[in-house]
C-alpha cells in the first residue's frame, strides 16, 4: 500500500515523515532527497540539464543548485522543463523502491508536488500536511537561506492548499507538535488495520 504525503513548503512533511518513521513497518520515501541524489548520480540527468541549463549547472561535479533555483523560480518554463528532466527518473527510481519494500505495512511517499507530477495516481491513500501561511513563511525563513519573497514565489509555485486538501484522505494541521503526532498516531492505526 502506497500512501502520497504532501503539503506546501514550510507546512511541516518533515515533522510528520519523522512521526512516521517512528513506526516499524513502514517504509519512507523522500522524493526532494532522491531527487537532489539522482541529479548528482544519473548520467542521464545530469546531461539533460547541461542541455537544458548549460556547463554552469554543475560546479565541481555536483548540481549548483543556487545556480538552478535562481533560473526556475523565475521562469515557470524552466521548470516545468527541469521537472520534466526529473521527475520521470524520480518516478522509476520509486517503483524500484516500492518493489523491494512491498512486504512492509505501507510506503510512505512524500512528494511536495505530488499533485503536481500526477504522482498522487498509484497512491492509495493521501495525506496532505497543512499550516497557515505566515506560519509556513515564517518556518522557511527560519530554516533556509531565502527571503521572503523567495519563499512567496515558491508557495505560489505550488498547487493551493485547498486544492490539495481536497483531493486528499486525511489532512494534518501542524501547528502544535502534540497534536500532529497524535493525528500521525491515529492515522497509521487506522491505515495499518485497514489491510
Amino acid at each position: 500500500m502506497i500512501i502520497g504525503l504532501t503539503g506546501g513548503i514550510g507546512s511541516g512533511k518533515t515533522t510528520v515523515v519523522n512521526f512516521f518513521k517512528e513506526f516499524k513497518n513502514v517504509s519512507v520515501y523522500i522524493a526532494d532527497s532522491e531527487a537532489k541524489n539522482l541529479m548528482n548520480k544519473s548520467l542521464i540527468i545530469r546531461n539533460k540539464i547541461k542541455k537544458e541549463f548549460g556547463e554552469k549547472a554543475f560546479y565541481n561535479n555536483q548540481l549548483d543548485r543556487k545556480y538552478i533555483s535562481n533560473i526556475v523560480f523565475k521562469d515557470k518554463q524552466k521548470l516545468k522543463a527541469l521537472n520534466s528532466i526529473v521527475h520521470p527518473e524520480v518516478a522509476k527510481h520509486f517503483k524500484e523502491f516500492a518493489e523491494i519494500n512491498s512486504k512492509e505495512g505501507y510506503i510512505l511517499y512524500e512528494n511536495a508536488i505530488l499533485f503536481e507530477t500526477n504522482n498522487n495516481e498509484f497512491c492509495d491513500y493521501i495525506i496532505t500536511v497543512f499550516a497557515p501561511e505566515k506560519l509556513r513563511i515564517s518556518r522557511v525563513l527560519e530554516r533556509d537561506d531565502f527571503s521572503e519573497n523567495d519563499v512567496i514565489y515558491r508557495i505560489k509555485n505550488q498547487f493551493s492548499d485547498e486544492k490539495k486538501m481536497i483531493q486528499s484522505n486525511y489532512v494534518i494541521k501542524n501547528i502544535s507538535l502534540k497534536t500532529t503526532e497524535i493525528e500521525v498516531g491515529r492515522i497509521h492505526k487506522f491505515l495499518t488495520e485497514k489491510y
